[in-house]
């Protein structure tokens, strides 16, 4: 759709370039910049003002000024320094005067050559730059400066009072670069076609689009950024919100096999032989469930829970009823570990109800099958033969479940475990398996703030398990500063010893594997250390294979300690977690392999090493291992950041909180928006460039509202041309980088 032809422009092409070929390649290479209206969209960063004109004679310490002067004498100075050894460093001193004061300016290196030229005696121009002490004289170094040939005092004001707009930039492309290339572009502003449609626009007093761009760009005052912010936030949050209304409206027409559980059937033997009951969260989750199941149209759920809150007994008593009504049910886990971790568990869970077709399987049972990438042919062979003819009700597996050779008998229910680690393509290739599309369960035990919700799974109804079932322990957890305090991470291990003498296991999780040497640190940079900060974090994260050999060899030494790590053969990880799982392995040192879904309520501690190098909910993931059983769980986060550093502060605020979700939003304002979006509407534009998702909580709220109110009374959208095209442009990009990822 050829509607925006200026704004679609290339940067580079041959004919008639926007901008200068090296130019052009750098923002496509390295900003991903293409058209003119990608330029057009991509916003500054922050402003800096140049400052109100000061007088030489009352300048402030410390702060970014602009003066109007003229040059005194300039000089150029060489001398020696480790740089240039032999006297070649060049430093260029200019002294300016206003009249009421005279100012030095200092110029190093490379910089010297542009202001030697042109900074002579009896030139006047205008100087930005911070105000700084040296040799008890005040001096702006390498100051910006533009020269003033013939000025009038007006040209002066507004070159002064400018709010200059810094970029997201490159080290191959610096900020004032790209401001150039957009003043270049700019006028095409004015042919942007607005997405918003009019009576949304004017109802919330709005600008209309190209004049938001123009503001956002070139603003004049603080109140033309904010202007152009909002209108910009709202663009971003209602064309997602559309393409999410969208898919919402098209499941919606979608035809699905209702599937009701038979009332003495698989279910309600299930229930029948549970040891205890179910929380009332799992209750009325469950009831939301059965409820969509049983409709006409697919069930698209979102099931978030915490740590332990017991969802996958919740997506199993669905499975179940869906098995009940002669379906079939698959269970997509993100990995071998957790595909068989959760088989093991499922298996455990049903006895004899997961004896379908064996001698001493219960008159309702079915038959529970594993499939995974690196399963012998035979075993493979003969779970693909159970899934076509219907014998297995319950397949568990990893990707090896979306390949085109499986092929169900009947599949009406698909449950996705932590929903983050797959994209939109994967979770419909595996729906695209049912004769009729499947009901659809997603799983995730990262709490997830409710506009990230609203935002990354958008085309999902949600449903919350906040509740912990009765029998789990809390957990204490603590940070253990090594380097401040060495005595306290001898007392950990001592800690971990005293665990296992009382009959309880322990994790210790590292970052790294260690038996790759790119993982290592480049030792050039590691030879340049500064601040305790820069030391702890030059190092190289500790690694799973040499912690576990010094705690063998060390203070663990006489107790059995395994390593797990996602290089493993998928037989050995098998192993490992068997032998961990059954009490055999005190100590399990490993990556973050285990941090969703293994379950062994023996194991009671946990130490996690380098605990600065992991996101807030990744701790809160990996912490939630412990304390699975009745005795009471803990977590050591050992770092050696320095007490007032930002990471120290951030295990602090993991160690005080045990609440998932206001930890989410910690971690959320800690990150860039585009890394919590990740793998959304897979990769679909996720870098929001104005909208904050913490933030904007109330626009994105409202933009939901009114996209399904636009989608509900013009599905296809044919009175809103201009918001088709950002649609397009969109939902383009989402396909491009879903085909980028292969």
């Amino acid at each position: 759709m050829d509607l925006v032809p200026a704004l679609e422009e290339p940067l580079q092409q041959p004919l008639k370039a926007v901008l200068g070929p090296a130019t052009a390649k750098v923002m496509a290479e390295h900003l991903g910049l293409h058209s003119v209206g990608d330029l057009l969209h991509h916003y500054p960063r922050r402003y800096e003002e140049r400052g109100q004109l000061t007088h030489l004679a009352d300048l402030p310490m410390d702060e970014h000024v602009t003066v109007v002067a003229q040059v005194a004498d300039a000089r150029l100075h060489t001398f020696a320094s480790p740089r240039a050894p032999r006297g070649k460093g060049q430093r260029l001193e200019v002294t300016i005067t206003d009249g009421s004061g005279r100012l030095q300016l200092v110029f190093f290196g490379n910089g010297v050559h542009k202001p030697h030229k042109e900074l002579l005696p009896g030139t006047r121009a205008m100087f930005s730059g911070k105000v700084s002490l040296f040799n008890r004289r005040l001096q702006l170094a390498h100051p910006a400066y533009e020269l003033l040939r013939g000025a009038d005092d007006e040209a002066v004001e507004t070159w002064a009072g400018a709010l200059i707009p810094l970029y997201p930039a490159t080290a191959k492309l610096e900020s004032w670069k790209i401001a150039k290339a957009i003043q270049t572009v700019l006028p095409s502003a004015q042919e942007a076609i607005d997405p918003l449609p009019q009576s949304l626009r004017e109802g919330r007093g709005l600008l209309p689009l190209p004049e938001a761009l123009l503001k956002i760009h070139r603003p004049h005052t603080k109140a033309d950024i904010a202007d152009a912010q909002a209108r910009l936030k709202w663009d971003e949050a209602f064309v997602l919100q559309v393409a999410l209304a969208r898919r919402r409206h098209a499941d919606a027409q979608l035809p699905a096999v209702p599937r009701k559980p038979a009332p003495d059937g698989l279910l309600t033997a299930f229930d029948d032989r549970l040891p205890f009951t179910l929380t009332e969260g799992q209750q009325k989750v469950s009831r939301e469930i059965f409820d969509d199941l049983a409709t006409d149209h697919p069930m698209h759920r979102l099931l978030q829970g915490e740590v332990g809150s017991g969802k996958t007994m919740v997506a199993l008593r669905a499975m179940l009823a869906v098995v009940d009504a002669g379906g079939q049910a698959a269970l997509l886990a993100p990995t071998e570990v957790l595909a068989q971790q959760h088989h093991r568990s499922v298996v455990e869970m049903m006895g004899e109800l997961a004896e379908g077709g064996m001698l001493g399987g219960s008159e309702h049972a079915t038959k529970v099958v594993l499939l995974t990438g690196s399963m012998g042919t035979a075993a493979r062979r003969q779970a693909m033969l159970d899934l076509v003819t219907g014998e297995a009700g319950i397949v568990i597996g990893t990707h090896a479940l979306i390949e085109d050779k499986v092929q169900f008998h009947d599949l009406g229910l698909v449950v996705v475990d932590e929903q983050h680690r797959f994209g939109v393509e994967q979770r419909d290739a595996l729906r695209g398996k049912g004769k009729q599309p499947p009901h659809l369960l997603v799983m995730t035990a990262t709490p997830i703030p409710r506009t990230v919700a609203m935002t990354v799974f958008g085309d999902l109804d949600t449903s919350v398990l906040d509740q912990l079932p009765a029998g789990r322990s809390p957990i204490a957890s603590h940070v253990v500063p090594a380097a401040d305090k060495p005595h306290f991470l001898s007392r950990a291990w001592e800690r971990v010893r005293e665990e296992v003498e009382n009959g309880h296991q322990a994790y210790v999780v590292c970052p790294r594997i260690g038996d790759d040497v790119d993982e290592a640190a480049d030792p050039k940079k590691s030879a340049r250390k500064k601040s305790p900060e820069d030391e702890a974090e030059k190092r190289p994260p500790l690694a799973v294979l040499d912690v576990a050999d010094q705690l063998a060899k060390g203070p663990l030494s006489g107790l059995r300690v395994e390593v797990l790590h996602g290089r493993m053969h998928p037989d050995d990880k098998d192993a490992v977690m068997r032998r961990f799982a059954a009490g055999e392995t005190h100590v399990l040192v490993a990556t973050t392999v285990i941090e969703v879904g293994v379950n062994v309520p023996n194991a009671t501690a946990m130490v996690i090493m380098d605990a600065d190098r992991f996101g807030v909910s990744q701790l809160h993931q990996l912490r939630g291992r412990v304390g699975r059983g009745s005795a009471p769980g803990l977590c050591l986060l050992v770092s050696e950041m320095p007490e007032a550093s930002a990471a120290r502060q951030r295990l602090n605020a993991v160690a005080s909180m045990l609440d998932g979700f206001e930890l989410s939003r910690i971690d959320l304002e800690q990150r860039r928006e585009g890394d919590v979006l990740g793998q959304a509407q897979s990769g679909a534009r996720t870098s929001l460039r104005v909208l904050a998702v913490i933030e904007d909580e109330e626009i994105i709220a409202q933009a939901r509202a009114e996209a399904t109110a636009v989608v509900e009374a013009d599905p296809e959208l044919t009175a809103f041309p201009g918001l088709r095209t950002a649609l397009d442009a969109l939902l383009d990009e989402e396909r491009e980088q879903y085909l980028e990822k292969g």
